[in-house]
């Protein structure tokens, strides 16, 4: 699937590395922006139901980017999908450019969260599918992406334990593991959730196919999270 821009360019996959390039200056976080590429791709492009003439409808679905500290490749796929105008992205990071460093869901059509500050992402989305639930909303799915190194804050803890229990089926979490944790787990991070009753999928977080496969999997009855794996923020 892809949009047309303007009526005169049609944007895909592809051509996210050049999108991606008109933004320049400095704490571009580019690591911490193109560990997340492939899985947004996937998600905006097969996935998730929201699209630029539908932002405000109750029906959508949210994404909530919770890693929002490197938020170019988030920019490149709305862009590509017509949030926002890809002539923004050239002044990404500047003073008045509505694309800053973090996110704001004030200045960028299509973010649901001001984001970046680590560990906050997964608690607001489970407050969000709470609060779905509470009005009977059950067509909308809860999406939030989340880094590993997000894993060393307890208050994602808090939440995958409350989650589980919840049946909170409408939740999705990935997290996009690019070996930046401080802390290791047993068993690894499927092994957390899994512990908290959670579907879980663990998968190569550059093979879109396995990526599809991950995010449609079924979990009647309890949160789903899939474990993305790619390469190590230092490689």
């Amino acid at each position: 699937m892809t949009i047309i821009d303007e009526g005169t360019h049609t944007y895909g996959y592809t051509d996210l590395p050049r999108l991606m390039a008109l933004m320049t200056g400095d704490e571009k976080h580019g690591p911490a922006a193109t560990s997340t590429l492939d899985v947004l791709w996937v998600l905006y492009d097969r996935v998730l139901r929201v699209e630029p003439g539908r932002l405000e409808d109750p029906g959508r679905d949210r994404f909530l980017l919770s890693k929002g500290h490197g938020p170019m490749a988030y920019y490149a796929v709305l862009a590509a999908k017509g949030f926002v105008p890809v002539d923004w992205l050239p002044s990404f990071g500047s003073y008045d450019s509505p694309l800053g460093h973090h996110p704001d869901r004030m200045l960028v059509p299509g973010a649901e969260i001001g984001s970046g500050s680590l560990g906050h992402g997964l608690p607001i989305a489970v407050g969000t599918a709470l609060g779905l639930r509470a009005q009977g909303r059950v067509e909308p799915q809860v999406w939030v992406l989340i880094g590993d190194a997000e894993l060393d804050e307890g208050s994602n803890h808090e939440a995958i334990a409350f989650a589980g229990p919840a049946g909170l089926d409408r939740l999705h979490t990935v997290v996009v593991d690019n070996a930046s944790a401080s802390h290791a787990r047993p068993g690894g991070i499927a092994a957390r959730f899994e512990a908290a009753g959670w579907s879980t999928v663990t998968v190569d977080g550059r093979d879109h196919a396995a990526l599809y496969a991950a995010f449609t999997a079924p979990h009647p009855g309890r949160p789903h999270v899939v474990v993305a794996r790619v390469e190590p923020k230092s490689a």
